[in-house]
């Protein structure tokens, strides 16, 4: 006999009730244990599942960002190479095989309280990077971050991004332009959407705004005369392929230097039954 087929869903695709709550007791019971308080999080879902975005203010101190910034900037060596980069933007990717100083932004308990509530468990870290823009760059192109996954909108987010004030996020200095509410909009070319309508992230550092992958944004034009550092974390579904290879990245003997819950993210952990196993296995016994 064949293995029975686990139902998670409706005919009409919705989540079956049982489902549901299981998610949802499931997600209580992490919150209990990150140490976050419940009606904080149903508060800000809230508001995260109407408009799109949410900002967490001072999340980090500020002297705390200014010792990632210190650790950051010696890797900003180089420039974008094409406009959606930017041609006076400096990014590092492949961060934490180069440095471990946003993985605190990475496992923030809140960030992920959020992400408990959204996806599936055991859901990955996409890609994570450093970036910093240079005085004299312009707007960014307008873009929603999981829209390389090629299924039609409107559509649930496959992914959710928090982009993190390294430095004050200005207007003046190029803070991320974000449209609220565009999360629910069906598919549009950049070229139809009424720039007009962005909303600058203005906030100050250590706070982080973080949104869902269906929502268009961009960086704004850094109209200041200094550079405006930020970090970003972006996050998937566990089936959903991530954009940065993680596995050829970043190294074993590095991930062991992660918490686990890094670990997981990167993509030692497993979507059961059958989805990331190595051998047969969970893929964290490479890590043991």
């Amino acid at each position: 006999m064949g293995m029975k087929r686990r139902v998670f869903t409706n005919p009409d695709g919705s989540v079956r009730a049982d489902v549901a709550a299981a998610r949802e007791a499931a997600a209580a019971a992490r919150e209990e244990r990150r140490g976050v308080d419940p009606a904080r999080v149903a508060s800000l879902l809230e508001e995260l599942r109407t408009e799109g975005r949410v900002i967490l203010p001072e999340l980090f101190t500020r002297e705390r960002m200014q010792e990632i910034k210190a650790e950051i900037r010696p890797l900003l060596t180089h420039d974008g190479r094409n406009e959606f980069e930017g041609f006076r933007t400096r990014r590092i990717y492949s961060v934490i095989q180069k440095t471990l100083a946003l993985n605190p932004l990475v496992e923030h308990p809140l960030v992920l309280a959020l992400l408990d509530r959204l996806f599936l468990p055991n859901y990955l870290l996409s890609q994570l990077q450093a970036i910093e823009i240079q005085p004299g760059e312009e707007r960014q192109p307008l873009h929603h971050d999981d829209a390389f996954y090629p299924i039609p909108r409107p559509r649930p987010p496959i992914g959710a991004a928090t982009i993190w004030a390294v430095d004050d996020f200005t207007e003046e200095n190029g803070a991320t332009l974000l449209i609220p509410r565009s999360h629910s909009w069906g598919d549009v070319e950049p070229a139809e959407i009424d720039a007009s309508r962005l909303v600058p992230a203005v906030m100050p550092s250590g706070s982080a705004i973080f949104f869902l992958g269906t929502l268009w944004h961009c960086a704004g034009p850094n109209r200041s005369d200094r550079p405006r550092m930020a970090a970003t974390a972006q996050y998937c579904e566990p089936w959903a392929r991530q954009q940065e290879n993680f596995g050829l990245a970043i190294s074993r003997e590095r991930a062991r230097a992660c918490s686990e819950t890094v670990q997981g993210l990167l993509g030692y952990s497993m979507l059961f039954p059958f989805i990331g196993f190595v051998d047969g296995r969970d893929p964290k016994r490479l890590l043991e």
